[in-house]
C-alpha cells in the first residue's frame, strides 16, 4: 500500500533538503539589525528612527521604489569588515536553510560610485565567503552584477576594475531596472566577459517583456535567465527555454512584493513548471522582501501544495543549473537522493 506524505511532511523534506541559491544579491541580504550596528561602527545616521522603522518603509509598489531604498541603506557598507559580516550573516542562514551552495552576486558599481574602492568590497566578501566554508561547510560564488541603469562605458570601466582578480570571480551578471534598460545596451560588455572566460546570467523577464529573455540568451549569451517569469507571455520563449535546458531562477516572494503578481496564487511558477521550464528557487534580496530559501519554500507550498517529486526536481535544477563543477554536482545530488530516501520517498527517475 502507497502511503502518501501529509502536506506538512512534504513541506518539512523540502524544508530540510540539501538545495543550491543562484539568485540572490548580498547587498540585498542586509537586515535591519546589521544596518544600525554597521551604521554605529561607521560613525554614520540612517534616516530612520530604528530597525522597526526601517523595517516599516518595505512597502514596495515597483522595483524602483525597492531600489531606491536598496541603494540607501547601502551605504554603511564601507569597509572590508563590513563586507565580510554581510557575507557572514547570509551564510549562516543559508546553511540554517541547508544550502549547500550559493552563487551570489554583488554589485561593485554601488559600492565604488561611493568612493569605496573596488578591492575593499572583493576583499571582504571572499574573507566571508572563506570564513563561511570554514564555519558551515557551504560552498559559495561570486559574480559580479553590471547596474544595467547606468551606461555601458560604467560597466566597461568596473571590468576593468575587476579583470585583476578574475581568479576571485566566478562569472558576470547584468541587474538593476529593466524598464528602458533591454540586455541589448550590454552586448558589447558581455562579449568581453565571455573572451574573459567567464560564465553570464543576465536579469529579464521580470519588469521586462519576454523579448528581453530572447535578447540575454542570443545577444549577452546568458547561461541561466534570472526570473524570467513573464515567459509564459510568449510561447516561443517557453519552447526555446525548455528545449535548451535553459534554468530560470524564480524568486516567488521577491515577486510578490514588487507587485509582478497580486498574489502567489497568481504566479507563473506552476505553469512554468508543468510546460517542463527548468526552475529554480531563490530569495533574490531576503532582507527585504520577506525572508530566505526555505521562506520561499513555505510561501510556494501554501499556494501550490506541490508533492514530494517536484520538490526534488526544483532542487536538482538548483544544482544542475549551478556553476559547479561535475563533482560538486554529483555529490550534492547524493545527498539530495538520501535525503528523500532517508524518508521513504522513491527518487524520480533522470531529470
Amino acid at each position: 500500500m502507497t502511503i502518501t506524505p501529509s502536506a506538512a511532511a512534504i513541506l518539512e523534506l523540502a524544508c530540510r533538503m540539501p538545495k543550491a541559491e543562484l539568485h540572490v544579491h548580498i547587498e540585498g541580504t542586509l537586515e535591519p539589525e546589521l544596518a544600525f550596528a554597521l551604521a554605529r561602527r561607521n560613525g554614520l545616521i540612517l534616516p530612520y528612527a530604528d530597525e522597526a522603522a526601517l523595517k516599516a518603509a518595505y512597502a514596495f509598489d515597483s522595483l524602483q521604489s525597492f531600489l531606491d531604498l536598496y541603494y540607501a541603506c547601502a551605504d554603511v557598507l564601507r569597509s572590508e569588515a563590513d563586507f565580510r559580516d554581510l557575507m557572514l550573516a547570509y551564510l549562516e542562514r543559508a546553511a540554517a536553510d541547508q544550502v549547500v551552495h550559493s552563487e551570489i552576486f554583488f554589485d561593485p558599481q554601488t559600492h565604488t560610485a561611493r568612493g569605496i574602492p573596488f578591492l575593499t568590497v572583493l576583499d571582504g566578501l571572499t574573507e566571508g565567503l572563506r570564513q563561511g566554508k570554514a564555519r558551515w561547510g557551504i560552498s559559495g560564488r561570486l559574480i559580479l552584477c553590471f547596474l544595467r541603469h547606468l551606461s555601458e562605458e560604467e560597466a566597461f570601466a568596473t571590468l576593468a576594475e575587476a579583470e585583476p582578480y578574475l581568479d576571485r570571480i566566478d562569472g558576470f551578471g547584468l541587474d538593476s531596472s529593466e524598464k528602458g534598460n533591454p540586455p541589448s545596451k550590454f552586448a558589447r560588455l558581455f562579449a568581453r566577459c565571455h573572451e574573459l572566460g567567464k560564465p553570464v546570467v543576465a536579469h529579464a523577464g521580470e519588469e521586462g517583456p519576454p523579448a528581453y529573455i530572447s535578447e540575454a540568451l542570443d545577444l549577452l549569451g546568458s547561461a541561466r535567465i534570472d526570473h524570467g517569469v513573464r515567459a509564459l507571455e510568449d510561447d516561443a520563449v517557453v519552447a526555446r527555454l525548455v528545449r535548451e535546458g535553459i534554468a530560470l531562477t524564480v524568486c516567488p516572494l521577491s515577486n510578490i512584493r514588487l507587485c509582478v503578481f497580486k498574489t502567489m496564487a497568481d504566479h507563473t511558477l506552476g505553469k512554468l513548471l508543468a510546460r517542463g521550464v527548468k526552475v529554480t528557487l531563490n530569495s533574490d534580496d531576503p532582507a527585504y522582501f520577506g525572508g530566505y530559501l526555505n521562506d520561499n519554500i513555505r510561501a510556494v507550498q501554501a499556494a501550490f501544495r506541490f508533492d514530494a517529486a517536484t520538490w526534488y526536481r526544483l532542487a536538482h535544477n538548483s544544482f544542475t543549473a549551478s556553476f559547479a563543477t561535475d563533482a560538486e554536482k554529483a555529490g550534492w545530488i547524493a545527498r539530495l537522493d538520501a535525503h528523500f530516501a532517508a524518508v521513504g520517498e522513491v527518487v524520480p527517475g533522470p531529470i
